[in-house]
């Protein structure tokens, strides 16, 4: 097996030094008033943008700021699925949605459960959004593993290249500077959202050019 070379932890440090300078209000961007509103903003947000579930689920927040469980179940899956409409994969989502917010109802007086043996068993919920929720809404250490922090962490070369996101989540967490754990994931996701992009990435500018591996980065 072809041997992937790793960063070494001092140099590990210095980049998410330069992160944190470069990105400083780096944090969750899904919109929501309520604990509810951002476990469903999240669940909306699998294989789709956080700009597309904000402005399909701002109508809705504007009318009722409070949204709750309560109003989910009594709103509908129909209606529900009329205002998500934009966003991909929109009838699965509205689905679990609906049966996520019935489960809250039956099991946790329509309070979103903040442990993650509860929030996986909700409809719609895996590890990665349990990882969003118990970060933004707990400060808890966690590293939520999305498409964006794929690709720049095995770029710039934190972890061996590897398609197993649970593998990912365990070499970041190990080698993150604990300072920085809470919000490393933020700081990568901002990364390759508006610098480390999966096409046309900004090497030319990018604050950490000269610490990072470039591994898969096609030059011209």
């Amino acid at each position: 097996m072809k041997e992937f070379k790793i960063m070494e932890k001092k140099k590990i440090e210095e980049v998410f030094s330069i992160l944190n300078k470069t990105w400083p209000d780096a944090k969750c961007e899904l919109e929501h008033n309520n604990h509810f509103q951002l476990l469903i903003a999240v669940v909306l947000s699998a294989q789709a943008t956080d700009k597309s579930v904000n402005k399909a689920l701002n109508p809705l927040y504007t009318q009722y700021p409070q949204f709750s469980a309560q109003d989910l179940v009594k709103m509908g899956e129909e209606k529900f699925l009329n205002t998500i409409r934009s966003i991909g994969l929109a009838p699965t989502k509205a689905k679990n949605c609906l049966k996520l917010a019935n489960m809250l109802q039956e099991n946790f007086d329509g309070k979103v459960p903040l442990n993650r043996t509860d929030l996986e068993q909700l409809p719609g919920v895996g590890r990665k959004t349990a990882n969003v929720i118990l970060n933004v809404l707990c400060g808890m250490p966690t590293m939520a593993v999305d498409t964006h922090v794929e690709r720049v962490s095995q770029r710039i070369g934190l972890v061996p290249a590897t398609k197993n996101r649970l593998e990912i989540e365990e070499g970041l967490l190990k080698a993150l500077p604990k300072k920085y754990a809470i919000k490393a994931h933020h700081l990568l996701i901002f990364q390759g959202r508006y610098h480390c992009t999966a096409r046309n990435p900004k090497c030319e500018t990018c604050p950490i050019e000269h610490l990072c591996l470039k591994r898969g980065v096609v030059t011209h």
